[in-house]
């Protein structure tokens, strides 16, 4: 196996997790924020900020993981 290949299996990696996991992430959120408005609908607009915020995080680990991905294919 030479350098390009290694670098391309990396790039695949960090690109395919970096995507996955934030995705499982953001849908567990919401699945359960609407869970939790639907046992208090009171609490309905607390309980949508934090979800906002939480999904934001969620999302910029999944740019993190593109800076990565992109690194790892295009610098030497």
């Amino acid at each position: 196996m030479d350098i390009n290949s290694i670098r391309l299996l990396a790039t695949f990696g960090a690109i395919g997790m970096g995507t996955v996991v934030p995705a499982l992430a953001i849908g567990l959120i919401g699945a359960k924020a609407v869970e939790a408005i639907g046992r208090n609908p009171e609490a309905a607009s607390k309980v949508q900020t934090m979800a906002i915020l939480a999904i934001a995080f969620a999302e910029a680990i999944a740019i993190y993981a593109l800076v990565i991905a992109l690194i790892i294919k295009f610098v030497q």
